[in-house]
């Protein structure tokens, strides 16, 4: 019986347990997201009073702390590839700009003036009107070269601009004016002695502004007024010179492109001695540009009509080779006409007065040899040599009553080299040195052959430095020297000048400079006979506003 009722009770608990057994096992296993509670009993507790369990915490004030920031670094998987992220946020440059208005006056010893004013209107986006004034010169005694006594000298010179610019969408029009008066005396020897230089300028230009142009086209057109007031054996000359210009350029493919550029003289005078004349230059080239390469193929035909030589010509040749990072290598052969008209005599040597009428000068060929480099940041070096031959080179020499600007065949030999170094906006130093052997052939007609030499330039050197000890302090410091030809054991002094000039910054906008020349005192000259000041200098305030 008892065996029985035991086999009965077995039985009941294996039906029990089985089914339990089966669920269990039939259950999928548990995941962190998906978890299963298997409830065994309901419970379902009363709980009395529950709101008295809702007990509001005590509020404790927050206190501030510093502490250091700490980021997430911890290496986030992508929900998707390729996975975006948040863009850092950037700000948008903008370049500052420069002030428009700019004003400078200053004042020394022998009467130096320098005033300068410039302003620049940006009337819109397209638009633009710059306006500009200056004047500078100088009213004091001069020794005069040997014992020949002092000259109470004086130079002004002004200068006024209006220039505006309109560009359109694939064009810039430029529309301008100029003025300009030189008002001086010579040395006091020579008759007349007095000089009035007057001139007047009206420009208009287009050029193309857009490289995706098949040809890109520049041409302007200029009326050019000038008059000599006090010329011997010439008074009151006026020149009125048409000179128009015109360049067109079409690219071959990336890199390669040819060009043709004219340029054309009409050159009117109001005296019988003088001739009127038309000049034709024209410069086709062609160009290579890539990153080995710079090369550039062409030639100068110069024409004139009624007065000057006929027909000239020189070569246009330039070629430049990288052959590693920042090493140059290059070559040319270049000429081409110098117009002698009455703006470039002055610049030659106002002082200088035309025994006649001034053909152009022509550098028949400026052929040189030279290499670049830049070893290191902030360093730039150039080493050069090469030969140049000039047809009527306008030169200096003394006549009866004036000094004269005539023209001599000349040629020269010369040897170069160029060095600046720059560290930050700290220090800068910038050396320049040329020498030149001069030659000349003797003409039984020309009486001042053997002169026109004296006057040249053997040895051209410059040395200068910019230190700005503090942000609003510049110091300037430089040496000129030009030592002059040698003919037949003759020469003339060179020009020795240690130049230096500060800068200092007052305010924002506001600050003062000076100038100094000549602190050595020595005695030389720019041109021929006509002493330069002994120790001078200059000193005012600047404004840009």
């Amino acid at each position: 019986m008892k065996t029985i009722q035991s086999i009965l009770i077995a039985t009941a608990l294996s039906a029990c347990v089985f089914p339990m057994q089966a669920q269990a096992q039939e259950q999928a296993k548990d995941t962190t997201v998906n978890r299963t509670v298997v409830v065994e009993q309901e419970y379902a507790p009363d709980i009395n009073d529950a709101t008295k369990i809702n007990v509001v915490p005590q509020v404790t004030p927050p206190t501030v702390s510093k502490k250091a920031v700490e980021y997430d670094a911890r290496m986030v998987p992508a929900a998707q590839i390729p996975a975006t992220t948040m863009q850092a946020y950037t700000g948008q440059e903008i370049q500052p700009k420069a002030a428009p208005g700019y004003v400078r006056l200053g004042y020394g010893n022998y009467g130096n003036l320098d005033a300068q004013a410039n302003y620049l209107f940006n009337l819109s986006s397209r638009d633009r009107l710059n306006l500009n004034f200056g004047m500078d010169g100088m009213n004091g005694s001069l020794d005069l070269p040997g014992e020949n006594g002092e000259w109470d000298a004086f130079y002004y010179r002004t200068r006024a601009a209006i220039d505006y610019l309109h560009a359109f969408n694939k064009v810039d029009l430029n529309v301008a004016g100029r003025f300009g008066l030189s008002n001086f005396n010579l040395l006091p020897a020579l008759p007349g002695n007095k000089q009035k230089f007057t001139s007047g300028d009206f420009h208009v230009g287009v050029r193309s502004t857009d490289e995706e142009m098949p040809f890109r086209f520049s041409a302007e057109t200029n009326l050019m007024l000038y008059q000599r007031q006090h010329d011997l054996p010439y008074d009151d000359l006026q020149e009125t010179l048409i000179r128009t210009k015109a360049e067109v350029t079409g690219d071959i493919s990336d890199g390669q492109s040819i060009s043709v550029a004219l340029a054309m003289d009409n050159v009117l005078y109001q005296h019988t001695d003088f001739e009127n004349y038309t000049s034709l230059d024209m410069n086709p080239y062609y160009l290579l540009q890539n990153d080995d390469w710079t090369l550039r193929l062409g030639a100068h035909v110069d024409l004139a009509f009624g007065f000057g030589k006929t027909f000239r010509a020189a070569p246009d040749v330039y070629a430049q080779y990288n052959f590693a990072d920042s090493y140059l290598l290059y070559v040319q052969a270049k000429g081409g006409k110098q117009q002698n008209d009455f703006r470039r005599l002055e610049t030659i040597c106002p002082y200088g007065q035309l025994a006649s009428q001034a053909d152009a000068t022509y550098e028949q060929l400026n052929a040189a040899l030279g290499f670049k480099a830049s070893p290191v940041t902030g360093l730039w070096m150039n080493i050069y040599g090469g030969y140049q031959n000039l047809k009527n080179d306008l030169v200096q020499g003394f006549g009866d009553d004036a000094l004269l600007l005539y023209g001599q065949n000349t040629s020269n030999v010369y040897f170069g080299a160029e060095v600046s170094y720059s560290y930050k906006d700290i220090f800068a130093i910038a050396a320049s040195g040329t020498y030149r052997n001069w030659d000349t052939k003797k003409d039984e007609t020309n009486p001042y052959a053997e002169a026109a030499l004296l006057f040249k330039p053997a040895l051209e050197a410059d040395l200068h430095v910019d230190i700005r000890p503090v942000s609003p302090f510049l110091l300037k410091l430089g040496y000129q020297h030009i030592a002059r030809q040698e003919v037949e054991g003759q020469t003339i002094d060179a020009v020795s000048n240690l130049y230096a000039g500060l800068e200092y910054k007052l305010f924002k906008g506001i600050s003062i400079y000076a100038r100094a020349n000549n602190l050595l005192n020595q005695k030389y000259q720019y041109y021929l006979e006509y002493p330069a000041e002994g120790i001078n200098f200059v000193g005012g305030v600047s404004f840009c506003f």
